[in-house]
């Protein structure tokens, strides 16, 4: 008797898994495709799903050479978490592949991340990586593997509605991942499942502890995968070096200039620390910045409060429900706060975000994402913003 048998006899997780993944038929009939990425998330995906009965295959993408990335020679293709997916599907006696995408990361992802940053934006790579690798490649793999679904470890909600199902934020709100997640389109939401995201973290780790995985107490990641380290600014200087190129710091309301810096992509709308200029009357912020000319503007922070925001290549997922009161949220850790929308959303349209009160920090680049309520409108990329004082 394999691993994947022992647990589905056993039970022992004491939760409805073929509920979790809603399965189209008997599970002993189905097979499901998990999206592996070395970490405990997924890995209880893919323990929940052997437990159902299906046939489960897990999927590893490798996007990235963690030598390169950190510079330590003999630090193979982010080793380690492909050795921890294999273990984990050893242990479970389910299948597991590993598909080399590194060169198409490099190019929709890592490129694009330099270039933002070259041009004074603040990107945010790991959507950019769900609107490619992750969804749209494991989509198609999944789908030539004859699965009846793709899953993956993301805290969110997939709930069944009429029309379709809709996106929803996770249950635990400090987990919630669906600032990253509002470029799914409704073809891969019909067939991609979430079953994490009406779990705690907490009871995650019990899972997994449950089902003897290795991984089970594995720290979870906190920087973009492909800067381990936390400095974006060698990973860029690295590949456009002409990022740090020094420039002129100067006041955004008189253009005095105030100091030099050490090149752009060292700064982000909305920062503070590391600009190096003392002597002010008052605490001073990066206001925008001119990749043209190089110049980093600052000022305080009133200067930073913004009315409204331009926001491009729109998603909406289902429909924007009529008379519903909005939010929206504009980076990652950000409260959703109250904002209407003017013209049209979705299918890639231009619109416009007016927020009730003024935002601080918008940073063009980020993304915008809308909700009603709980569930994912959709959103789409800050391209520009008009401040309270213009």
């Amino acid at each position: 008797m394999n691993s994947a048998e022992t647990l589905t006899k056993s039970s022992h997780f004491g939760l409805d898994t073929a509920a979790l993944f809603d399965l189209p038929r008997p599970a002993s009939e189905c097979r499901i495709v998990v999206a592996m990425s070395g970490g405990v998330d997924s890995s209880v995906v893919a323990a929940l799903a052997a437990d159902t009965g299906a046939e489960v295959i897990g999927i590893t993408l490798q996007l990235y050479d963690y030598g390169a990335a950190t510079g330590r020679k003999g630090a193979c293709c982010a080793g380690d978490d492909i050795a921890d997916a294999r273990a984990v599907s050893d242990r479970l006696g389910i299948a597991h592949y590993v598909f080399d995408h590194e060169s198409a990361f490099r190019e929709d992802v890592v490129e694009q991340f330099a270039d933002e940053y070259l041009a004074g934006r603040t990107p945010v790579p790991c959507i950019r990586c769900n609107m490619g690798p992750k969804f749209t490649d494991l989509f198609r793999m999944a789908r030539e593997l004859g699965a009846d679904c793709l899953a993956t470890g993301h805290y969110v909600r997939r709930v069944e509605a009429e029309g379709g199902p809709h996106l929803y934020r996770a249950n635990d709100p400090t987990r919630d991942q669906s600032y990253f997640l509002y470029a799914t389109t409704q073809e891969q939401l019909d067939y991609i499942r979430f079953p994490l995201g009406g779990l705690p973290k907490t009871q995650v780790r019990e899972l997994a502890e449950a089902a003897g995985l290795r991984n089970a107490m594995k720290p979870d990641s906190q920087d973009i995968c492909f800067v381990p380290d936390g400095n974006y600014a060698k990973i860029v200087t690295k590949m456009r070096p002409e990022g740090g190129v020094p420039g002129a710091i100067v006041h955004a309301a008189t253009g005095e200039p105030l100091g030099e810096h050490k090149g752009i992509i060292h700064f982000t709308v909305g920062q503070r620390k590391g600009l190096e200029i003392g002597g002010q009357p008052e605490p001073l912020y990066v206001i925008s910045m001119d990749a043209d000319t190089r110049e980093v503007r600052v000022g305080p922070k009133r200067m930073l409060a913004v009315e409204s925001a331009e926001v491009i290549e729109t998603n909406c997922i289902g429909d924007v429900p009529e008379g519903a009161e909005l939010t929206a949220k504009v980076r990652s850790l950000a409260k959703p706060v109250p904002i209407t929308l003017e013209g049209p959303f979705g299918d890639g349209a231009a619109t416009r975000i007016r927020f009730a009160t003024p935002e601080f920090g918008v940073a063009p680049g980020q993304a915008a994402v809308i909700y009603a309520d709980e569930r994912v409108i959709g959103g789409g990329w800050i391209d520009a913003t008009t401040s309270v004082a213009s």
